[in-house]
């Protein structure tokens, strides 16, 4: 495996403590990361759920507070940048997309309380691009209603690609950037168009385990004719090291691994692995994995690419230092 396009996403100490962020909802902690690198201090984080909470923990030296709905505003600390990415799966085109009508949706009026009551200079939200178009273009409607005029941001939004920054994953979201001084000039990154091959991330050797079974490859297939003749075209993706980049990994890759097969040749198809998935979200090597191949796969799943992050994130650091915030 070549690890070229991970080297600069090392997890780093703090030190210059240039600026002060908050992680909200903050996973395994892949929105941190290019924050941190920047020369940022991370001075509260909130997980509620307790397998991502190890794996942060584990990773980053601290534990992360925990239902969010629970903490007042008072409890965090004065901080110049909030990150957040706000629970995904009620606008999700593989949920039932309910949007503010389940719990999950309502977890942005939480992001409202803290951006209205701590004020911060800036934010990074993140979402599945669904979000964009959910019930009509109203729930985006009114998320960006309330960041711009009943909190005074100036609000910027843009559906990024990871396969553009470097990673081999078709994985679109809408990040979504706020200032409150309106003089500052911003623009997202350009696509880095990194030429992007599998084969990159792939381990040699991986363990039998997770060549698929064949009571499981026979599934897949008559699954995948079935939607062939009723005309839906959905199943099993199939890839190798030459594939130029997958389709997105989902939280339920652990269920059957159906959206991103590696073929093997005389043999079952296989999932990846966990430290395959981690790469393909953009984690180094030395991102320590502390649970199960389960909750691991969900952990991914559910993560953000860091190299599309890290882009938005210097985008963000420059635009701060040009107008003298940090």
């Amino acid at each position: 495996m070549t690890n070229n396009i991970y080297k600069i996403y090392e997890i780093k100490e703090n030190k210059n403590n240039d600026f002060k962020f908050i992680d909200l909802f903050a996973g395994i902690g892949g929105i941190r990361i290019p924050f941190q690198n920047l020369g940022g201090k991370c001075v509260f984080s909130s997980e509620i759920d307790k397998y991502a909470a190890q794996t942060y923990e584990a990773n980053y030296g601290e534990k992360p507070s925990g239902d969010i709905t629970k903490i007042s505003a008072n409890e965090i600390p004065d901080f110049d940048i909030l990150l957040a990415g706000f629970p995904c799966q009620a606008f999700s085109i593989a949920g039932k997309r309910k949007g503010f009508d389940d719990t999950r949706g309502t977890m942005f009026f939480e992001v409202e309380r803290i951006l209205e009551e701590k004020k911060p200079k800036s934010f990074l939200l993140e979402n599945v691009k669904g979000l964009t178009n959910h019930d009509k273009g109203r729930t985006f409607k009114i998320m960006l209603d309330i960041l711009e005029n009943k909190l005074g941001y100036k609000v910027f939004s843009k559906v990024l690609n990871a396969k553009n920054f470097g990673l081999p994953q078709n994985r679109e979201r809408i990040m979504i950037v706020g200032f409150k001084n309106h003089d500052i000039k911003f623009n997202f990154p350009d696509d880095i168009n990194i030429e992007t091959k599998l084969g990159n991330i792939l381990t040699n050797n991986p363990d039998t385990k997770y060549t698929i079974s064949d009571r499981l490859w026979m599934s897949h297939q008559m699954r995948k004719e079935r939607n062939r003749i009723k005309g839906n075209g959905f199943g099993y993706c199939l890839f190798n090291e030459n594939s130029t980049y997958t389709s997105t990994i989902s939280a339920r890759y652990y269920k059957d691994g159906s959206e991103i097969l590696i073929e093997q040749k005389g043999k079952n198809p296989r999932k990846l692995t966990p430290r395959e998935a981690a790469r393909l979200q953009g984690y180094p090597d030395k991102f320590k994995i502390v649970v199960s191949d389960t909750q691991a796969y969900k952990q991914f799943g559910n993560s953000v690419p860091v190299n599309m992050i890290n882009a938005v994130a210097q985008e963000m650091y420059k635009a701060l230092k040009n107008e003298g915030e940090i």
